[in-house]
């Protein structure tokens, strides 16, 4: 890092990077404000750092500050380069964070706030915060700003970091009044939600109750705080939830080698991110997911953007995420993805993983509710919500304008619906299958097995229909149901309009042996 000038002329020292404890992080040399006076009539002060990153950092630089007593606001802003770079290089990019007194270790107690790329500055005091950050007390010792380099380009990436300090009096830090962990309901019912969505408290443009006012006219009943590796929504939707809508609170793990949601968590609870694949951390945390009541979803699981490509494996999954948005190849291939998982399950005997389906909504124009997963409840509560999408029983539409029937009958009056295990008596007893559906005009029903797509039937022009067909235990060890629009590119599948969870077909002869 090269020298600099504080906001009142006197020359900060050069600092050189030094290796921190952690393969993945680098911490620099400490920015001071020890000679600050800190009465409650103390102006404001403030140090700028300047530096360049070279290509090949580590994923996480920090920049330790020594607040002394008497602070009431930290406040940061930061600059970097955008190197003009040629076609298929990557450019600069640099992300922010903060972790006060407490430190940075992995999992800690430290945290105060990241914002990613998404804005160029933030404060911290007792009683506000900039979303994305965390309210409370400034308290003396050293805080760290965490720099991400995301992307470095050859030349590297020369930043600057502007530290104020302002000092006074503080005010109360207020206690966050977070949503209930039920709503009204219909008792068990059918439940629609989306669990995958981002506000200002990241690096989306709505504001959590333009999010609620969305969430309530695509006909939801339940929503997920999803923000990229923060908390600070949890306690952001007073007011915005009511018997109509329950709002879960989780956080959208965004790693380095791919994202993952946290669904339905404690409300105020933090996952660490700052791992990869090769670190062999993300089960530690996975654990840490569902040890504060959530589910653990892979999100868009083969999306291309830099660091979002899932690497970190299912074997840690509650359900994955394969319909991630408007419909795209990349969703065409994690739904192949995820029924390859299905014939695995089924030939080891292992528990499956369901598939959900999340907008991922961001701002204008994205859809709040494009798709939703509609869940089978005993209730509308955080609980039932999860328990419904971990069993399985649970399909995706691309609205609430698409409604789904599916199930399979057998022998002996037996039937089993989304998610379930039907078990008939012989490997070649039949088996019926059956699917009803509103609100998908144009569309064609195709019923998919562990052999792939063995039966297809176009809907009615109104979009309601019936389908039916028949199959045993030996050709169908599952069948799962999809609903698509024409194709619109020759040789390519048509997007979906709906997809089903499978139901399992046994033979009970089978299981005896």
């Amino acid at each position: 890092m090269s020298s600099s000038q504080s906001a009142h002329g006197r020359p900060m020292a050069r600092r050189g990077l030094l290796v921190g404890t952690a393969a993945t992080a680098l911490t620099s040399g400490t920015v001071s404000f020890a000679d600050a006076a800190t009465g409650n009539d103390a102006p404001d002060r403030t140090r700028t750092v300047r530096g360049t990153l070279p290509t090949g950092s580590p994923d996480y630089v920090y920049l330790p500050v020594e607040v002394p007593r008497g602070a009431r606001e930290i406040a940061v802003s930061y600059t970097y380069e955008k190197t003009p770079v040629p076609a298929g290089t990557q450019g600069n990019a640099l992300d922010i964070g903060i972790f006060d007194e407490r430190g940075t270790e992995l999992g800690g107690r430290g945290f105060r706030g990241w914002s990613g790329g998404a804005r160029s500055g933030f404060f911290i005091r007792a009683d506000e915060a900039t979303p994305g950050y965390i309210a409370g007390p400034v308290r003396a010792g050293t805080w760290n700003i965490a720099l991400g380099p995301y992307t470095v380009a050859p030349e590297g990436l020369p930043y600057e970091v502007t530290i104020t300090l302002r000092f006074g009096p503080t005010g109360p830090t207020p206690k966050p009044l977070y949503p209930p962990e039920r709503a009204k309901g219909r008792g068990r019912a059918w439940y629609r939600g989306d669990c995958h969505l981002h506000s200002v408290h990241s690096d989306g443009r709505r504001t959590p109750d333009g999010i609620a006012a969305a969430a309530r006219a695509a006909g939801l009943d339940f929503i997920n705080s999803s923000e990229h590796n923060t908390h600070s929504a949890h306690g952001a939707w007073e007011g915005l939830w009511g018997d109509d809508l329950l709002v879960l609170t989780g956080e959208e793990i965004t790693t380095r080698n791919g994202h993952v949601i946290a669904l339905g968590t404690d409300p105020g609870t933090w996952i660490d991110w700052r791992y990869r694949a090769r670190d062999n951390r993300f089960g530690h945390y996975a654990k840490a997911v569902r040890r504060a009541g959530g589910l653990v979803v892979p999100a868009h699981p083969h999306a291309t953007c830099i660091g979002c490509h899932w690497k970190f494996g299912f074997g840690e999954a509650d359900a994955v995420e394969v319909w991630n948005g408007a419909y795209t190849p990349e969703d065409e291939i994690a739904l192949a993805e995820w029924d390859n998982s299905l014939v695995a399950a089924v030939r080891s005997s292992k528990p499956w993983v369901p598939a959900m389906g999340n907008s991922d909504a961001h701002r204008e124009p994205d859809r709040v509710g494009l798709p939703q997963t509609v869940v089978l409840a005993d209730e509308l509560s955080r609980g039932a919500i999860t328990a419904g999408i971990r069993a399985g029983r649970s399909y995706i539409a691309e609205s609430s304008a698409v409604t789904l029937s599916f199930g399979a009958s057998g022998g002996r009056g037996l039937h089993a619906g989304i998610g379930e295990r039907l078990r008939v008596d012989g490997d070649d007893n039949p088996v019926t299958v059956r699917l009803e559906v509103t609100g998908a005009p144009g569309c064609t029903a195709h019923f998919v097995t562990d052999q792939g797509t063995l039966f297809t039937a176009a809907l009615p022009e109104s979009g309601t229909g019936t389908v039916q067909w028949r199959t045993t235990p030996a050709y169908a060890a599952y069948v799962r149901a999809e609903v698509r629009h024409p194709a619109t590119v020759p040789g390519l599948p048509g997007a979906l309009a709906a997809l089903t969870n499978p139901v399992f077909l046994e033979s009970a002869d089978a299981s005896r042996k």
